[in-house]
This record gives structure tokens, sequence and C-alpha cells, in this order.
């Protein structure tokens, strides 16, 4: 079977199982993986075999981190830290800026921790401001999403940029930081239409089952520092590596250092660790209650682990089906051409499986799986860091009836599913071809080659 084909039957496999027959993605990156193996060259021996090496391979090199981005995510919850950040930008800004606020907590908070999550921590807080102002309910409710939406889709350690940057070999500060300067301008002009779309379509603060006005206050909350300090740490040592490291003498004892607290690992670990202590000092939990509360975030963090191995595995399997040759071929009129294709190839080939399936995570993981097995980085004229933030700025858009997000964004905030096709679904337009043009302008003035 020709390389095309193999890439077209198993886009089939993936959809086909996810959306068709409703089973987890895990099962069908996998079977999609084992499938490609079988029909793509090499011995028979190992045609299984390899899935499984590769499966290990990148759950190795991403198990950590998302397992510690978990830890980090629960315990900030549970300590305070998150309510004491969202409270620090609405001091800052006041409850006259509160979309701007609201936006903005969103943004730093998805970074280390899953959108729901913030979702369900800032909903309330919108609630509690049209309670305080009477007005602008739609417009806070939007702005926290743009802000979470935004770096959940490009700023790692989230899974779906964690595992873009392992399929394309990105580095992962320079994915921080690149995906942060792509994200900043999608979410501003995000809040620009939260506020435009408050005007245009007034919505009423409606009764939610199960959502209260305000979120429980807890009595004590840590200081700005100590509660910033896990989101930071990680950010400004990954990135810090990526920044130093190439003016540094590699022999150094700094440089040294530098490599060992800048790699992903250590750096998510030592954030792991500042969030779980912060927690023992706010709380004081039992041992049982710790136990418990880790375990809690390490489970929900294992099922993602899984999915994004697996799409790594797919994307393995993709080059030892020679993918890579057969469309680089359809490409190769100049370095150029073919690097803008690819950032447009990316960008589509995400929102296509967005509007598919639903996921963002799974249309990141497979799309960069597919665009792994095709680009040539050096033939690209920028880095590559840019396909992965257009695969993530893709992956945005296309959100529907079928997506968790819609309804989620819906049922928390009491929106009808008009409103929210209106709002949440032209909303997350807006943000992924924002961010798929600042990423275009990016490769071009900022290549970074």
């Amino acid at each position: 079977m020709t390389p095309l084909l193999i890439l077209l039957l198993a886009i089939l496999i993936v959809v086909g199982m996810i959306v068709g027959l409703r089973i987890n993605a895990f099962v069908a990156l996998i079977t999609a993986a084992i499938v490609v193996s079988l029909l793509a060259p090499g011995d028979w021996s190992g045609k299984i075999s390899r899935v499984a090496v590769a499966f290990g391979s990148t759950a190795g090199s991403i198990g950590i981190v998302i397992a510690m981005a978990a830890v980090i995510g629960v315990t900030m919850m549970a300590s305070g830290a998150a309510d004491r950040i969202v409270n620090a930008f609405i001091g800052l800004l006041g409850q006259k800026r509160g979309g701007t606020a609201l936006a903005a907590s969103g943004f730093v908070l998805s970074v280390p921790v899953f959108f729901d999550t913030v979702f369900y921590l800032l909903v309330p807080l919108a609630r509690s401001m049209f309670t305080a102002t009477g007005r602008d309910y739609l417009k806070y409710v939007v702005a926290i999403a743009a802000g979470a939406a935004a770096t959940h889709a490009l700023v790692p350690p989230t899974p779906g940029p964690l595992v873009i940057a392992e399929n394309l070999s990105i580095d992962l500060g320079t994915l921080i930081i690149v995906g942060a300067l792509v994200a900043l301008p999608a979410t501003m002009l995000g809040l620009f239409y939260a506020g435009w779309l408050n005007n245009k379509m007034p919505v009423p603060m409606r009764d939610v089952p199960g959502v209260k006005t305000e979120n429980a206050a807890l009595k004590t909350l840590p200081s700005l520092a100590t509660s910033v300090l896990p989101i930071a740490l990680p950010v400004v040592l990954i990135s810090g590596k990526t920044v130093f490291l190439p003016i540094m003498d590699n022999s150094s004892v700094a440089a040294h250092w530098i490599m060992i607290l800048g790699d992903p690992n250590m750096a998510l670990l030592l954030a792991g660790i500042a969030a779980t202590a912060l927690y023992i000092r706010m709380r004081r939990p039992s041992r049982e209650s710790l136990s418990q509360l880790l375990e809690q975030s390490l489970m929900s963090g294992g099922l993602i682990i899984l999915i994004t191995a697996a799409g790594g595995t797919f994307g393995a399997m993709l080059k030892e089906a020679q993918i890579g040759p057969a469309i680089s071929s359809m490409f190769a009129d100049s370095s150029q051409t073919s690097g803008m294709a690819m950032l447009l190839l990316g960008f589509g080939i995400a929102s296509l499986l967005k509007f598919a399936q639903g996921s963002s995570t799974v249309a990141m993981i497979t799309a960069s799986a597919m665009l792994g097995a095709m680009i040539t980085p050096a033939s690209l004229g920028f880095n590559v860091v840019y396909v992965g933030t257009a695969i993530g700025a893709g992956s945005l858009v296309g959100s529907w009836m079928n997506d968790s997000g819609f309804w989620i964004y819906a049922k928390m905030s009491g929106l009808t599913e008009v409103e929210t096709l209106k709002s949440w679904s032209l909303l997350l337009v807006i943000l992924g071809v924002t961010g798929g043009l600042v990423t275009l302008f990016l490769s071009w003035i900022m290549p970074l080659a």
C-alpha cells in the first residue's frame, strides 16, 4: 500500500473509532498505530514490538511532565493559590475592568491547570461580579473562555502543546515563549469580542443547578509570590535554558545546573513539590487527605498520559510508513513555499479534526503526529515551533455540540445552545484564526531559523 493510502486509512480509523463508535481516543490512536505499523515497511517480527517501543519512548518523555502538571493544578486549587491569583488580577484592574481581570486569570491559570477546572473556578466569580454590577454577564463568561482556551491550546505544559513539542521535536522553552506570544493577541481580540457581543446580545444570568454565585471562601489564602511560584518556576527554568544555554560555555558549572534545572521533568517536579508544600502549609491536611488528593490528581493525569503517548506512537509509525517523502514531493517548489504550505496544512488538519471529533487535545496530538512524519525542519525556512503554534491555533476552530468544552461552557454559565454557538463557538474561531495569522506573521519577521 502506498504511503498516502496508509495515511488516509489511519485518519479514517482514528476519526471513525472516536466519532462513529464513540471509542476512547487512546484505543483509537493505538489501533491506528498498529495498523500503520503492519502496513509500513520492515521485518514482520518487529512490526508490533516497534509500536510498544515507540509508546514507551513517548510516555517516558512526557509522562512525568503531565503527571506533575496535574498535581500542580489540583494542589493550587486546594491551597487557595488559584484564588489568590484571581484576586490579585481583580484587585489590580478593579471591578470596572472585571472582564480583563477574568481573561488574565484564565490566561495564567490555564498554563498548568486544565481548561474545565479553570472554568469551574472562575464562572462563580463572573456570577458574583454580575450580582454586584447588574451588567456584563456574557462579557465576563466569554472573557474567561478567551483567556483559558488560548493558553490551553498554545502553551505547555498542558497536554496538547506538550505532545506537539514531542512529535515535532520542538524545544519546550521555545514553544512556551512563542506560544505565549501567539496566545496573547488572540486573547486580547477575544476580550474585545466579549465586549462587543455583550452589547449586541445581552444575556441574563440564569440559575444553574449546582453552581453558586460565589466560590466557597477559603479562610486564609497564601501570599501572591508563593501562589505564582508553581506557575512561574517551570516557565522560568525551561525558558531560561532555551535563552541562556546557547550563549554559555557548556562545560561551566552554571551551564550544568541550567541543563539540570531547565529539563522539563526536573522543572515540573520542582514546581509540583512547591505546589504540594504550599498546600500542606496552608491547609495542614492529614496524611490520608494528602494521599487522596495526590492520587486524585494523578488519576486524572493518567488517562491524558495514555492518550498523548498513543498519539506519539501513531506519529512514529507514520514515519515508519515513509509518509514524509511522499508528502514532501507535493511541496517541492521552494523552501518558503513548503514552509507556508505546512503552516496552512497544520492549521487546516487540526481544524478538521477538531470539527470531526470535538477534542482540541486529540486534534493537536493527531495533527502533530501527521505533520511530524511529513516535514523536514531544515526545509521550512523558519523554526518548526511555528508549525506547532499553527496546529494549536487550528485545534481551537470548529467547536460545536460534539465538544465537551461546548457543554461545560453552556451548562456552567447557564447559556442556551444557540447562545453558546454565538458566543463560545464564534469566540474559538476568532482565537484560532488570530493565532494562525499571528503565527504566519511571526514566522516571517522572526523566523528563528
